[in-house]
């Protein structure tokens, strides 16, 4: 059986570039950082390339817990730390802005009976 979709995935190569090892910190409470460290392909640390820092943490809100996921812009785990209360709260703002373009979007579609299609212009 010839599947060209597994052919694809056999093409696939790993970004020997683009390596990073994963290392997650905690307190155990609320927040969450995953550090991506920069490697080479023996496994090595990657000098040349700046560490990441991204943050994991979920907002409870009426309708159950929401996650969030945001980069921190960091240089070290302590500076991570010092500035995940305000990413959160960025993050937050922005996601809650997201929705509020999706809902006026939704919104828009609407079609009303009585109206013509395409707004609320009519030609003569």
């Amino acid at each position: 059986m010839n599947n060209p979709d597994l052919a694809k995935i056999s093409d696939l190569k790993v970004d020997q570039k683009n390596l990073y090892r994963e290392e997650v910190i905690t307190d155990m409470k609320f927040a969450t950082i995953r550090q991506l460290i920069p490697v080479l392909p023996d496994g090595q640390r990657d000098d040349r390339r700046n560490i990441l820092f991204f943050g994991h943490t979920q907002i409870v809100t009426p309708g159950g817990a929401l996650p969030l996921q945001f980069e921190i812009d960091a240089k070290s785990l302590k500076q991570a730390m010092d500035l995940f209360p305000e990413a959160v709260k960025k993050a937050f703002e922005e996601l809650v802005e997201e929705m509020k373009e999706a809902q006026r979007r939704s919104e828009s579609r609407i079609v009303v009976p009585g109206t013509p299609p395409g707004g609320k212009i009519v030609m003569p």
